[in-house]
């Protein structure tokens, strides 16, 4: 172990937001009777998330360039028999670099909410929330165990659960945010249960012990059943991801999360949180390699989400929703690249994703700010001489989020494609043929908003409920504006890693040994990297190559369709509407999904819990075992009790009648 990372300064990462956030929340909120104002209590959270930063950087350079590993337990909370409970990080190349996305990310989100938020009453609590979050999220990466890791998991999901309903006056926020809980919670079932089976069958929870266990689990038959025990693990394990990274069927929490304040969208709904699951495959990537079953499982629904989520985009009309439905349809290429063994590919979009989805949210909220609250991007237009910081970094999210050869996204976007190409799992052919058309449906979608909101004829005049400043009677109010320099720098920085972080990094992420301790693959079975390896001729190499391409044309092709449907024969859209009225439907209720699981599981486990109430707790066991057995007993006693009347006769008559009784038995025996 390098003496180049110390427990103290990695102790310090997660704790110094944890700091900032209870002084914001305790001392800055009425809980604690106001003590500290805003400007005290953003600068104390920023500072916290800041010194977060630094150290996640500097260690991010120690495990890159020295080599350095660590991994340590810190503190042994409780032992049970053979199991220990610790508190511990592990820190390898894939932990240094969620650590450096959550805390950058975090940080741009701090900075952008002094001008997104200044307005709001909950200011100071907001803050608390975000960097509350920032240490849950902290917890989870470096965490050398599952105890710890389960620990972050929960905790994200509680301050999700905070943050999605931070404006709890609204009926849909906490529609919302009750929602996102309780899906959280079914994924979450299926996540401890696979946790609880590892321990059963190794006994421990440390990833390196449980790892150096997987053979001995892949040669396990699962009890009482066919199925291999490390196939069952594994689909329990991703159950929980499919909660936490909202993929089909557990995705229906996220779009309605859009209900919470923009800075959140970008750092829970596009950067950290929604990736939690991604981070946990890749890392239990060595269990995973044992069971092709499980990774075609995964690969399959990936596909579904990164293809029919996408379809959803098309027809959004809130410019939070449309990059809501474009995170969904993203987070859907990262399980597919998971499912292809090809988990370096999947964290590395996980990394580019994060830095273009964050600028993409933060530049919808700047829109929001600068049109006076309004998000309907039918009632935008003409946004860009108005705004031209946010219309050009929003321009450079989506230039990324598209794939453009040279930008972030493509190098990620582009190495998925291949390697779904190259794996030869059940299923593989599908997702290949979903990640291609959803290379068109995400251009088509992403610029649909682009040409709406920055471009075209300006029509935010044309919509009466757009404004909400009651106060102000001039028209010049009433124009879009660009925002301050609190949420236009958050933007450029962002910009610059949308733009050229893929370019840098891709060869030393995918092909070189920046995860090689992090990262298992079998490479006997999967293949697909390897193959991928072998085509790799360099970043400039790829990228010219990609012009020749299909996706680059697919690309291409959603861009030139967007900008004719809106741009040119802006009356197209609504003659198609007309003519496919039946497929829009289907898509404006999506999928019809909330409705099935509105109509029929929530009233079909409202009646299993009715049943178990009544049948199970009331009618057995308070009716049959608790007051049956009182009952029982009084009975038994009221009769015994007539024995015992306290007169001497009649026991001296019970005693005779006794004898009697013995010796007529015994005669009767023994003739």
């Amino acid at each position: 172990m390098s003496q180049t990372l110390q427990a103290s300064s990695l102790l310090a990462v997660p704790l110094a937001p944890l700091v900032g956030s209870l002084l914001a929340g305790v001392l800055g909120t009425h809980f604690g009777g106001n003590w500290i104002g805003r400007r005290l209590s953003h600068t104390l959270t920023i500072l916290g998330v800041l010194v977060a930063f630094i150290i996640s950087a500097s260690t991010l350079k120690s495990v890159a360039v020295d080599g350095a590993r660590f991994n340590e337990t810190l503190y042994t909370w409780m032992v049970v028999g053979d199991l220990t409970m610790e508190i511990g990080f592990l820190v390898d190349g894939l932990t240094a670099m969620m650590m450096c996305v959550v805390t950058f990310v975090s940080l741009m989100v701090h900075i952008y909410t002094i001008g997104y938020m200044e307005e709001d009453d909950g200011y100071n609590r907001f803050f608390s929330y975000i960097s509350l979050f920032t240490f849950a999220m902290l917890m989870l990466v470096m965490s050398n165990n599952m105890l710890q890791l389960f620990f972050g998991w929960e905790a994200v999901g509680l301050v999700s659960y905070l943050l999605i309903g931070f404006w709890f006056n609204k009926p849909s926020a906490i529609f919302a945010n009750m929602k996102a809980f309780l899906v959280n919670r079914v994924g979450d079932f299926g996540f401890i249960l696979g946790i609880g089976l590892i321990v059963a069958y190794t006994g421990s929870l440390n990833y390196i012990d449980v790892f150096g266990k997987a053979d001995e689990l892949g040669s396990i038959k699962f009890a009482g059943t066919d199925w291999m025990l490390i196939t069952v693990i594994c689909i329990c394990l991703f159950i929980g991801a499919m909660g936490k990274s909202a993929q089909f069927p557990l995705h229906v929490w996220l779009p309605d999360s859009m209900e919470g304040p923009t800075p959140i969208s970008a750092l829970i709904h596009a950067a950290t949180m929604v990736t939690a699951g991604i981070f946990m495959v890749a890392r239990m990537s060595p269990l995973f390699e044992m069971s092709d079953t499980a990774l075609s499982f995964i690969v399959v629904i990936g596909a579904i989400t990164a293809l029919f989520m996408g379809f959803l985009g098309i027809i959004q009309n809130d410019i939070k929703r449309v990059v809501a439905y474009s995170t969904l349809s993203q987070l859907g290429y990262m399980t597919v690249a998971l499912g292809a063994s090809a988990y370096s590919v999947a964290v590395f979009h996980l990394m580019t994703h994060a830095f273009f989805k964050a600028l993409l949210f933060l530049g919808a909220g700047s829109v929001i700010i600068g049109m006076h609250h309004n998000q309907d991007i039918r009632w935008m237009g003409g946004v860009r001489k108005y705004m031209p910081i946010t219309w050009i970094t929003s321009l450079l999210g989506s230039l990324a989020l598209i794939g453009t050869p040279f930008f972030a996204g493509f190098y990620s976007k582009d190495s998925i494609i291949e390697a779904v190409a190259l794996s030869h799992l059940p299923g593989a052919g599908f997702a290949h043929f979903a990640v291609l058309a959803g290379v068109f449906v995400t251009a088509f979608y992403s610029f649909r908003m682009y040409f709406l909101v920055f471009h075209g004829k300006e029509r935010y005049d044309q919509n009466p409920d757009a404004f909400h400043d009651e106060h102000s009677h001039d028209d010049e109010h009433h124009e879009p504006h660009e925002s301050p320099w609190v949420v236009t720098v958050p933007l450029l920085l962002l910009a610059i890693p949308s733009v050229v972080i893929g370019f840098l990094t891709i060869d030393p992420m995918l092909f070189g040994d920046f995860f090689k301790d992090a990262i298992y693959i079998d490479g006997e079975k999967h293949q697909a990297m390897a193959d991928l390896m072998l085509e790799f001729h360099g970043p400039v190499a790829m990228a010219l190559h990609a012009f020749t391409t299909l996706p680059f044309w697919l690309a291409l092709s959603g861009v030139a369709l967007s900008y004719y449907m809106y741009m040119v024969n802006p009356a197209l859209p609504a003659g198609i509407h007309r003519m496919f009225m039946p497929i829009y439907t289907l898509l404006e209720n999506k999928y019809y999904m909330d409705w099935f699981n509105e109509r029929v599981l929530v009233p079909a486990a409202r009646a299993l819990g009715t049943g178990l109430w009544k049948g199970g707790d009331q009618a057995i066991i308070d009716g049959a075992v608790v007051n049956g057995s009182w009952r029982l007993v009084g009975f038994v006693s009221s009769i015994v009790r007539r024995f015992q009347s306290g007169y001497l006769y009649h026991y001296a008559l019970v005693m005779l009648l006794g004898v009697f009784v013995l010796m007529t038995w015994f005669v009767w025996l023994n003739p």
